[in-house]
C-alpha cells in the first residue's frame, strides 16, 4: 500500500471540509490534517454461538480513537491484520459518539450493506472501505454509521452501517458508491438487512431482504 500517496488523497478531500469545529480548529494550528469526523475503532471477540444484548456489549473493547490523517496511519498501522484475527471476530469502525451495536440510537432506525469474501482478498477489500469511510469518500456520508469487518470460518464479511433503512435513495446510492470505490468484480452479491429484522430474528447476516 502506498501510504504517502493516499495521505495526499486524504489531504485533498479535507480540505472541503465545513467550518471547523474546536477540534478542527486545535488539529490546524498543531500542524495536523483534521478528519471530517472522528472515528473509533473497537474489537470483539465472540462467543460461537452466542448473540445476546448483555454477552456482545461486554465483549465490544474499545481500541483507540483518532481525528487527523496522521492519528489514523498511526492507529491503522499498528493493527492486526484480518488475515491474523481468530475466528469468530468483529473489527469495527465507527464516527465516535456510536456504539457498534443495533440497538445504539444512531442504529436502531438503520441498517446494513453486506459482501461476503473469500479470505484471502478480504483485508484488501477492508483496507479499501476503511480509506473510503475515513476520507469520506462515499456518497451519503453523513448517512453511515461505520463499517463491520466479520472474521468467520469460512468466509470473512464487509458490512456497512447506515442510519435510516426507510430511505430507499440513500440506500441504494450507498450501494453504489461502495461498489463503485471497492471495485468489486462481477458475481459479488451485496445483501441489505434493517437492524430492526436483525433484532427480531437474533441474526446479523441470515435472513436478508434485499439484494443487488
Amino acid at each position: 500500500m502506498d501510504l504517502t500517496a493516499e495521505k495526499k488523497e486524504f489531504d485533498t478531500n479535507n480540505n472541503a471540509n465545513s467550518e471547523p469545529d474546536e477540534r478542527y480548529a486545535r488539529d490546524l494550528k498543531a500542524a495536523l490534517h483534521p478528519l471530517k469526523h472522528k472515528f473509533v475503532f473497537w474489537y470483539t471477540r465472540r462467543t460461537p454461538g452466542v448473540r445476546n444484548q448483555t454477552s456482545y456489549e461486554d465483549n465490544i473493547k474499545k481500541i483507540v480513537d483518532f481525528s487527523t490523517v496522521e492519528g489514523f496511519w498511526v492507529c491503522y498501522c499498528h493493527l492486526a491484520r484480518p488475515s491474523s484475527l481468530p475466528s469468530p471476530t468483529d473489527l469495527h469502525l465507527f464516527k465516535e459518539g456510536i456504539r457498534p451495536l443495533w440497538e445504539d440510537s444512531a442504529n436502531c432506525n438503520g441498517g446494513k450493506w453486506i459482501i461476503r469474501f473469500k479470505k484471502a482478498v478480504s483485508g484488501r477489500f477492508w483496507e479499501d472501505l476503511v480509506l473510503a469511510l475515513v476520507g469520506d469518500q462515499l456518497d451519503y456520508g453523513d448517512n453511515i454509521c461505520g463499517v463491520v469487518l466479520s472474521i468467520r470460518f469460512n468466509e470473512d464479511i464487509l458490512s456497512i452501517w447506515n442510519r435510516n433503512a426507510s430511505d430507499n435513495q440513500a440506500v441504494m446510492a450507498l450501494r453504489d458508491s461502495i461498489k463503485h470505490h471497492l471495485k468489486l468484480p462481477h458475481g459479488y452479491i451485496m445483501e441489505y438487512k434493517p437492524h430492526d429484522a436483525s433484532l427480531k430474528d437474533n441474526s446479523s447476516y441470515r435472513n436478508t431482504w434485499l439484494r443487488g
